[in-house]
């Protein structure tokens, strides 16, 4: 018996190393990134409830290579190109991952069941509280979103694959998911996982962009403590059932993201204590282990090698760099409109990184200024940075489908 197991093992190193040597390496390289990722995860460097099944998934999927017919390579987890139904229905048999894939990723449903739950999380009365304020930084945050689809049709890219990379700049990987299903399906694997990797540079590199770009003694500003005025639920159930028709009504083929985001937000503002559960819970969380479990199968070697991918990745630091830098302009625009009494760092959290850059933010206030509380002007920005990441995804799906 031991013979035989480890007679599977050489023929599952054979078959690894059987391919392009470039392959072979590819994927040892990419197993050792998911130990990374789950390493990373665990330490919650980077967002546990994502990392850990996506690492386990990557590591996976590139260590399950087989042949099939005709000398063909691939695995029994995923096919992200199959859409023949009857395609789909032989497959059903062995891939055991295909029917979370068909039915969730390849529609976009999955992206709108983390958007419902993340609308359960919302509470939109930041916003409401100081509008003009948190929509003004959540514009400037979008300068990456903006910047880098110029930036990307120059480097060779398609205007429709140029714009799902730069939607990265958001921070918002539901968006990103979306967006790229519509416009660009073929690349929309190593697009949404580098879009899913690099959220978690907002939470280790961010810290170091405000460092070098704001003294200490501006991050110290404490901010006006006057009481902010009340918002009900119903008002707030108000601005979400208006904001959200207003949205579909703009933008339709953006419809699905705009009703999940704030249909969650209505059913936590209409106090319906079983649905908010439902959602904010079983469907958030149950989207999110399937999200990372499928995200880290799909990083295939063949799939993630892909020559374009490194002008993925370049694109999308880029991307989230310079909307940091956008956020941080539009902090220290709020800082001299006010002359000298608003806090600059702020700015950042229009990242929509939610509610990672609001506690980044936070976090380096406290440090230095200790008692200082800005946290309800960062999250005011943050919220706002998802309902304006999501009319750029509106707007370049509408114009590029």
């Amino acid at each position: 018996m031991q013979d035989i197991h480890l007679l599977d093992l050489f023929q599952g190193i054979a078959t690894l190393l059987a391919a392009d040597p470039k392959i072979a390496f590819g994927r040892i390289a990419l197993m050792l990134l998911g130990f990374l990722l789950i390493y990373l995860g665990k330490k919650e460097i980077l967002e546990p409830l994502l990392m850990i099944p996506m690492g386990l998934g990557m590591a996976s999927v590139n260590a399950g290579v087989m042949f099939f017919e005709n000398g063909r390579m691939g695995t029994l987890f995923v096919d992200p190109l199959v859409s023949e139904t009857n395609d789909i229905v032989n497959m059903l048999q062995i891939d055991w991952l295909q029917p979370i894939y068909t039915l969730m990723f390849s529609n976009g449903l999955i992206a709108c069941l983390v958007f419902m739950g993340i609308g359960v999380l919302l509470d939109v009365g930041f916003v409401m509280a100081r509008p003009f304020q948190s929509m003004i930084l959540a514009l400037f945050a979008e300068l990456g979103t903006v910047a880098v689809f110029p930036i990307a049709v120059a480097l060779g890219m398609t205007e429709r694959e140029a714009a799902s990379v730069a939607l990265i700049g958001g921070a918002d990987g539901p968006m990103v998911l979306f967006a790229s299903l519509i416009l660009a399906r073929d690349l929309f694997v190593p697009i949404t996982v580098v879009g899913y990797l690099y959220l978690g540079l907002t939470y280790g590199g961010y810290p170091y962009l405000i460092k070098l770009l704001i003294p200490a003694r501006l991050r110290a500003i404490p901010m006006p403590v006057e009481e902010a005025r009340k918002i009900t639920s119903g008002q707030k159930l108000v601005f979400a059932v208006v904001i959200c028709t207003l949205m579909c009504l703009l933008f339709p083929v953006a419809a699905p993201l705009f009703l999940s985001l704030f249909v969650g937000v209505a059913v936590r503002e209409g106090g319906l204590v079983n649905f908010s559960n439902l959602i904010g819970e079983t469907f958030l969380y149950g989207a999110t282990f399937f999200l990372g479990l499928t995200l880290g199968v799909l990083c295939e070697a063949s799939t993630i090698l892909n020559p374009v991918v490194l002008k993925l990745l370049l694109l999308g630091m880029l991307a989230l760099l310079l909307s940091g830098i956008g956020g941080i302009i539009g902090g220290y625009a709020l800082y001299f409109w006010y002359k000298g009494k608003y806090n600059p760092m702020i700015g950042i959290a229009g990242v929509s990184c939610v509610p990672t850059t609001a506690k980044v933010v936070q976090k380096i206030a406290t440090a230095a200024n200790p008692g200082v509380m800005i946290l309800p002007h960062a999250l005011g920005a943050n919220i706002s940075g998802v309902i304006t990441t999501a009319i750029l995804t509106g707007i370049y799906v509408a114009m590029l489908r």
